[in-house]
């Protein structure tokens, strides 16, 4: 911990904090996060990739990090992929003590290891303002001694940084339980063991994997980084899925995929909603196709309070009319999933699996398994 960086946006603000993990540069799209905890998940999760995250609670590091193990599957324990994704990251402050007992090592010493540099001492506050009036920017984290240009990661591959590259089969234990196929654009690990534990076998493919070929009962699309409109294999291979009719369910940016897949757009958010305190209101599943689901239209008096990691959304009046939005944004009234009027075809914006945030949508993945097992 030593010397200072200087985070410099692209409308030329500048921000100087204290040098913490790695001396380096970095350079990434700047995004907040106004979770309170659950830093190890965050971090490793690959739908950061790319991006300097910016934490909104005063206080990171406290609880330590755990050691790095995976289950019988090979899944990370306590982590949601094998590494930190984020680009960079900047708080206010950070624990240089910790206490939790798993944990064998403090967060700077973790993204020491990784190659991640950090800024603390940054006034997190005034920094997330400007984000949130000027929207998520390009930045770069640069040192005394090191410069970098700005980079966007919306423009490239991303997918190919995070994904799998051959297709990997996971068992939940009974060879003879149905099979579902796993399009990986960036999976976080829960996704996966929440689809096992409920008694699923996941054959996991890359995100530009042609997988009809494969004997499977059901499809899911995963989270992933950046612009939908970047996964344009997947999302043809999502088409041609639709066109098999078994039970298909997106997260996060599987929601954005699948809408595309039918035709509708995707477009980018001022500054996105990452946080674990999101609500979103269940709308009624009208039968007719007119008027479109509108934040006024009937819901099902259920609201969910959801954890988020996006910054793209799909827009409503694109979709078909034999598809309807599911779930809306409580706050700003945007496209929270989607659903097919009579077909088992399905997606959610938020991460019902959680790690970290709330288990309150838990049961979509329960109503998913009760389709594919049908």
């Amino acid at each position: 911990m030593t010397g200072q960086s200087k985070l410099i946006l692209e409308d030329g603000t500048e921000i100087v904090g204290d040098t913490f993990g790695r001396k380096a540069e970095a350079a990434g799209e700047v995004v907040f996060n106004t979770g309170m905890v659950g830093y190890p998940e965050t971090l490793t999760d690959p739908s950061y990739s790319g991006q300097i995250l910016v934490m909104t609670y005063p206080l990171a590091g406290n609880y330590g990090v755990p050691e790095f193990s995976v289950d019988d599957n090979g899944l990370p324990i306590g982590f949601e992929s094998d590494r930190i994704q984020v680009a960079g990251l900047v708080v206010s402050e950070h624990s240089v003590r910790y206490s939790h007992h798993n944990a064998v090592r403090s967060l700077e010493k973790w993204l020491e290891e990784e190659g991640v540099p950090g800024l603390f001492n940054v006034d997190t506050r005034s920094l997330t303002r400007h984000l949130r009036d000027k929207g998520s920017m390009l930045g770069k984290i640069e040192t005394e001694t090191t410069m970098t240009n700005f980079f966007d990661p919306n423009t490239s591959d991303l997918a190919s940084r995070v994904c799998i590259d051959d297709v990997t089969e996971l068992s939940c234990g009974d060879s003879s339980a149905p099979k579902v196929v796993l399009i990986d654009c960036g999976c976080k690990a829960n996704i996966i063991r929440s689809l096992l534990n409920r008694g699923l076998n996941v054959v996991r493919v890359p995100h530009n994997h042609y997988f009809l070929n494969l004997d499977y009962d059901g499809l899911v699309i995963s989270n992933g980084p950046g612009d939908p409109k970047m996964f344009g294999e997947a999302t043809r291979n999502v088409e041609r899925a639709l066109a098999v009719g078994k039970p298909i369910l997106g997260v996060c940016l599987g929601n954005q995929v699948l809408a595309r897949a039918v035709g509708a757009d995707t477009f980018k958010l001022k500054f996105g909603h990452r946080s674990h305190n999101q609500p979103c209101v269940e709308l009624a599943l009208n039968p007719d196709p007119e008027p479109r689901p509108t934040r006024r239209e009937p819901t099902t008096g259920r609201c969910v309070i959801t954890s988020q990691n996006h910054g793209f959304a799909v827009r409503r009046d694109g979709l078909p009319d034999d598809w309807r939005v599911w779930f809306a944004n409580a706050n700003d009234g945007t496209v929270e999933g989607i659903r097919h009027v009579s077909k088992p075809f399905q997606a959610v914006q938020f991460h019902p699996e959680a790690k970290p945030g709330p288990v309150d949508t838990a049961w979509i993945f329960d109503d998913f398994v009760a389709q594919v097992k049908r």
